[in-house]
């Protein structure tokens, strides 16, 4: 079985305060973007996991792929599986790459084996895996509330228009993300705020305040995809990805070379 995990970005972030498990309670909207990883998974004698593509560091133990696998398997039977993980999305990135190959073993593995489980009942496993996992489940736009783990659908969606992602490459760990933030309410209704088109004027993400000080080139990526005709450009989650959204297709910059760049029409 071959599965596509997609990527997401976040449109409007808003920190709004610091719970006492040492999380932080935010308002986003998550969009589903058609950048993927491909993931395989296969039966086998034994368990197996490989990867190619982008290196993913860490021991297997931490891989959210084998821990989607071990947490399934507490509760249902079926056999061993190989998983091979060809890793495409660009990691710490505010892409949720890492949630979406969780979400997707999931479902493949329910999938595979038949297990008698719809979409809803693999929520309390993506839950256990990450913040934003569970948005993965399903390929519709969502409000997060709670940790980003709260969710219920929007009528809004980026269908038809052209998006860039640009991913410079340079690291931004969820801590010094955070470091910067001061939680306060939303400035505004972002359920409705999402449904109008001034989102240039409306909508932010509260991550930008700290973190394009510290990284100015982040600042000077989003102001040129506004040069470019971008009706709405921003930083995607907590990680250093700057997206644009445009009207009509464009050409990246000879200047971007040097980056990640993913640009598509949103089916």
């Amino acid at each position: 079985m071959v599965l596509f995990p997609h990527a997401k970005i976040n449109i409007g972030l808003y920190i709004t305060k610091k719970r006492k498990d040492g999380f932080h309670d935010l308002e986003t909207c998550f969009f589903p973007v058609p950048w993927t990883d491909i993931l395989e998974i296969t039966p086998s004698e034994e368990f197996g996991f490989s990867s190619s593509g982008l290196e993913i560091s860490g021991a297997i133990e931490s891989n959210l792929c084998y821990r989607a696998y071990e947490l399934l398997r507490q509760d249902h039977a079926f056999p061993p599986v190989h998983i091979h993980l060809h890793k495409i999305i660009p990691m710490g990135a505010g892409l949720g790459g890492g949630s979406s190959d969780a979400a997707f073993t999931l479902m493949g593995l329910r999938d595979l084996f038949q297990l008698p489980l719809i979409n809803d009942d693999l929520q309390p496993y993506a839950a256990k895996l990450g913040s934003d996992c569970a948005f993965f489940l399903s390929k519709q736009a969502a409000f997060g509330k709670g940790k980003g783990d709260v969710l219920s659908p929007i009528n809004a969606s980026l269908q038809g228009k052209f998006l860039v992602l640009l991913y410079p490459a340079v690291g931004i760990s969820t801590a010094e993300a955070y470091a910067g933030v001061k939680p306060e309410k939303a400035p505004i209704d972002l359920r409705k705020a999402i449904l109008k088109e001034n989102w240039k004027e409306t909508i932010s993400n509260d991550f930008e305040k700290s973190i394009f000080p510290q990284h100015p080139l982040l600042a000077s990526l989003k102001e040129e995809m506004y040069s470019l005709g971008a009706s709405y450009a921003a930083m995607s989650g907590s990680g250093s990805t700057i997206f644009g959204i445009f009207d009509k297709k464009i050409d990246p910059p000879a200047g971007w070379a040097d980056y990640t760049v993913w640009a598509g029409i949103v089916d």
